[in-house]
C-alpha cells in the first residue's frame, strides 16, 4: 500500500511538507522543482509517532533541506529502547516538538492542528497530527481515516505484478495482466492490508500448499518459489465492497480494534475539534488523493466509539483475527484494555 506525502505552498513563499515519505532521487527532484517556483522547505512535519514507515524518513528527508525546520508530534519513542531524537537521525539544532496549541507553531497565520494522544498502548504510544490548510480548505491526515477506490492508484500500477499474483485462486493460475484482474488483486490487497485476515480468506494447510508448489508454473524468487497458501472464498467482493462502501471515509479496522477504542473519549474530542474547521478536501497519507469530503463525514467515521451507532459499521466477522489478537495481549498485560463505547 502506498505513502504519500504533501507539499503546502506558504504565503508569501515557501513551503511546509507534511509527513515526509523516502528521499529518492526522483522524490527529492520532484520537491526542487517546487522550491524553485514556490521558494525554499522551511516547515518539515512528523506528524505520527508510531508509524515506522513515516518516522523512518525524516530525518534522511531532512538533511536535504538543510535550512528547515523539523516538527514531530510529542511522545516520540523507539523500540527496545527510548533515546534521544537526534540518536534516531533527527537533525538536533533544528527539532523541536509540535505544541498542542495551534497559535504557538510558527505557521499558525496559515494552518490550524489538532493532536490526538498521546495514547498510552505500555508497548509505546500512539499520536496523531491532523493539519488544516485555511486558504485551500484542505485537512491533511496521516493514518485515522482512509478511503478506498475500486481501481488500484496509478503508482502501484508501474508494476502489475503484486496485483496479479494475489488476483490468482490457487498457485498453478497463470493471470492475464488485465485491468480486471489488475483490479481484484488490488482490492484483496486492500482486504489484507485492513485486516490481515478477513473472514473471506483461508490459509490453506502447508503440506498442500508445499505439494502445489512444485506443481506452480513459476517459482522464481518473486513468485515466492510458487508458495500460494491463500484460498479465497466465494463473496470476498461483497466484503471488499463492505469495506469501501463506494469510496465513504473509514477508520482502519486495527485502529478501531487495538488503538483508539483504548481513549474512546479523547478521540471523539479530537474528532469533533477536527470537524470544526471549514474544509471540503482531506488528504490522508494511504489509500485514496484529495478526497472530497467535509466535517461531517469526518466525524461519522469515528462513529464506531459511540454506543447504538449503525453509522459506516464494518462487518463484524472480519474483525475475528485483531480481535483475538487484542485477546491474546489483554491476556498477558501486553496493553491496556479497551474502554467501553461512549454513550
Amino acid at each position: 500500500v502506498p505513502i504519500r506525502m504533501t507539499a503546502i505552498k506558504l504565503e508569501p513563499e515557501g513551503l511546509l511538507i507534511y509527513a515526509p515519505v523516502a528521499p529518492t532521487p526522483e522524490c527529492i527532484r520532484l520537491v526542487n522543482e517546487l522550491v524553485a517556483e514556490h521558494g525554499d522547505v522551511k516547515y518539515i512535519l512528523l506528524t505520527t509517532i508510531s508509524g515506522i514507515e513515516h518516522k523512518v524518513f525524516v530525518g534522511p528527508f531532512a538533511r536535504c533541506f538543510p535550512s528547515a525546520q523539523v516538527f514531530v508530534a510529542p511522545q516520540h519513542w523507539s523500540f527496545p529502547l527510548n533515546l534521544p531524537l537526534s540518536w534516531l537521525g533527527f537533525p538536533a539544532k533544528r527539532t523541536s516538538v509540535l505544541p498542542f496549541d495551534s497559535s504557538e507553531t510558527p505557521f499558525a497565520d496559515q494552518f490550524d492542528l489538532a493532536i490526538l494522544g498521546p495514547i498510552d498502548l505500555r508497548l509505546g504510544w500512539f499520536a496523531e497530527v491532523a493539519l488544516f490548510h485555511r486558504r485551500s480548505r484542505t485537512l491533511m491526515i496521516t493514518d485515522s481515516v482512509v478511503s478506498i477506490s475500486d481501481n488500484p492508484p496509478a503508482i502501484v500500477q508501474f508494476d502489475s505484478y503484486p496485483l496479479l499474483f494475489h488476483a490468482k485462486d490457487s498457485a498453478s493460475d497463470i493471470v492475464a495482466d488485465t485491468q480486471e484482474n489488475r483490479r481484484k488483486g488490488w482490492q484483496r490487497i486492500a482486504l489484507f492490508a485492513m485486516y490481515f485476515r478477513p473472514s473471506v480468506l483461508e490459509i490453506r494447510d502447508w503440506g498442500v500448499v508445499f505439494s502445489n508448489a512444485f506443481k506452480a508454473p513459476e517459482r522464481s524468487r518473486q513468485a515466492y518459489f510458487g508458495l500460494f497458501p491463500f484460498q479465497w472464498k466465494l463473496g470476498w467482493e461483497r466484503s471488499f465492497k463492505a469495506l469501501a462502501g463506494g469510496g465513504r471515509l473509514f477508520v482502519a479496522p486495527i485502529l478501531q480494534t487495538l488503538i483508539l477504542n483504548r481513549q474512546p473519549q479523547e478521540t471523539l474530542d479530537w474528532a469533533d475539534r477536527v470537524a470544526s474547521w471549514d474544509f471540503d478536501r482531506i488528504i490522508p497519507c494511504h489509500f485514496d488523493n484529495a478526497i472530497a469530503s467535509g466535517p461531517r463525514e469526518f466525524r461519522q467515521a469515528f462513529s464506531f466509539l459511540e454506543k447504538h451507532s449503525i453509522v459506516n459499521l464494518l462487518p463484524d466477522d472480519d474483525f475475528k483475527l485483531l480481535r483475538d489478537i487484542d485477546a491474546g495481549l489483554n491476556k498477558i498485560g501486553v496493553v491496556p484494555p479497551a474502554k467501553e463505547k461512549m454513550p
